[in-house]
């Protein structure tokens, strides 16, 4: 919430920023915890120039210098991408790969990229945020003709801004975008010194509509997606992030989906300090545990790892942390099936119900998927399955590390992990059934029961099969 007094620190942090951002890593990260209006970021650590922006699972753009220009190629092609091993999916990228390779060049740089296309149809590339001329924005029929299957364009601009853009299609985007081109385009400050940090890592966020059993997207579909993804990658896949105890660390994260994504940290809190206009003045950082990404959008975070840990970095919309699935299953909250699933197996094997106490457990059942299909949940963690898929992720906060190794998992200091208190234990609750919400003027009337496995038995109380012993459920005539 912004308040007087909070624009009041605000101003005045404008002005002695500088200050307060070089004292001492002590001091500012007292100041961090502290929760302060004025509080900084420490400096980085001394030494090593500006650290490379790292793609977890993803790739970054070759270039060569040309008479003073940097030279970039992009090609424009279909792609397989595999999400999750067990998935393999059909997509379209630059250069192989979906996002397309990062772009990485510095404020001032003059730049030449030429884009191919391989595609089947005809495309253009959009530089996302971008002052540049007209002539070279990208939107096809408008500043250029679009790019035919086969043909070479070139773009050619110099970079007059800094920050965390993008790249993408301006050609039929409802397919191009749905079915994964997209990419970063990172414009470093001439300074290396200026916003630099110690760990950068760059997260495009992106949602799928595949249908299990099948290998391309439905790029149709608007918004009833069933597939999450941080570059392309749905856990357990996604590359964990390991961190040195101590640093400052940034993370880049773009969006060109059809929805928002909150993003969400545990263990720490950061500061929003970008967007797809560029850097924002230190003075309007405010701190953040969770950033929404709104559709077209980039955001910047920075924080200061001051806690050791595997810490859960996801998005905090319910359903983007889950893997592929369909969305016909029935609500069994609080259903009583009793034998139905032994019933159901003697006719189709393999098969097992879901959902009569929530869906938490699915984890752990080693089901039968369709082929190119995933589970719906997510991996192993140190302490059994991690019940999160999807747009989730780990940082892993450790003291000394040196590179971008995992680490492993974190081992915690004796009596710092929670644990179970048996003489406190309570019987589990009983979930009401789900109701027809539109049952509630037929109460009056008699009710009908028959069997799910034997519709010709009816009963006009509740009970069980003659025949089968399955509970009766109720009908409405």
């Amino acid at each position: 919430m912004i308040s007087r007094r909070n624009v009041l620190f605000s101003s005045i942090a404008g002005v002695v920023g500088g200050t307060l951002f070089g004292r001492g890593n002590a001091q500012a990260a007292t100041q961090q915890q502290s929760g302060s209006p004025s509080a900084r970021l420490p400096r980085p650590r001394a030494g090593g120039g500006r650290a490379p922006v790292m793609v977890p699972n993803g790739a970054k753009l070759p270039w060569k210098m040309e008479n003073g220009v940097k030279v970039f190629h992009l090609i424009a092609e279909p792609v397989k991408r595999e999400f999750a091993p067990g998935l393999i999916v059909n997509c379209f990228g630059y250069n192989g790969v979906t996002p397309g390779p990062m772009i990485e060049a510095v404020e001032g740089d003059r730049v030449r990229i030429y884009v191919t296309n391989r595609l089947p149809e005809g495309t253009s590339v959009h530089w996302h945020g971008m002052h540049l001329p007209s002539g070279m924005d990208g939107v096809a029929g408008l500043s250029q003709p679009k790019i035919k299957p086969g043909e070479t364009y070139a773009y050619e601009f110099t970079l007059r801004q800094t920050g965390t853009l993008m790249y993408h299609p301006h050609f039929d985007e409802m397919v191009q975008i749905a079915m994964g081109m997209q990419g970063f385009f990172i414009i470093h400050p001439k300074d290396p010194e200026e916003l630099r940090v110690d760990r950068d890592f760059a997260i495009f966020l992106h949602e799928w509509f595949i249908k299990p059993g099948t290998a391309t997207p439905d790029p149709t579909v608007m918004l009833d997606f069933n597939v999450f993804t941080f570059n392309s990658k749905v856990f357990p896949a996604t590359d964990h992030l390991p961190v040195r105890l101590g640093d400052r660390v940034r993370i880049r994260l773009g969006n060109l989906s059809m929805n928002s994504h909150p993003i969400h940290i545990h263990g720490h809190k950061f500061w929003v300090a970008g967007t797809d206009a560029g850097p924002i003045p230190q003075s309007g950082w405010w701190p953040e545990n969770s950033v929404n990404v709104p559709v077209g959008t980039t955001r910047d975070i920075e924080w200061l790892a001051d806690n050791p840990g595997d810490w859960a970095f996801h998005c905090h919309k319910s359903h983007h942390l889950m893997n592929q699935m369909g969305h016909d299953l029935p609500n069994l909250l609080g259903v009583d099936t009793g034998p139905v699933d032994a019933k159901i197996n003697e006719l189709v094997p393999g098969t097992m119900l879901m959902g009569q106490t929530g869906m938490g457990d699915m984890a752990e059942h080693q089901m039968e998927f369709p082929r190119n299909s995933i589970p719906m949940r997510g991996g192993l963690g140190p302490y059994g399955p991690i019940d999160m898929g999807g747009m989730f992720t780990v940082i892993k906060v450790r003291e000394g590390l040196t590179g971008y190794e995992d680490p492993g998992w974190y081992k915690p200091p004796a009596g710092t992990t929670a644990w179970a208190v048996p003489s406190m234990a309570v019987a589990p609750a009983v979930i009401p059934p789900s109701e027809d919400p539109h049952a509630a003027h037929k109460r009056s009337e008699p009710a009908v029961y028959t069997c799910p496995m034997h519709p010709e038995i009816r009963s006009d109380v509740p009970g069980t099969c003659p025949k089968c012993g399955i509970r009766l459920t109720r009908v409405e005539e």
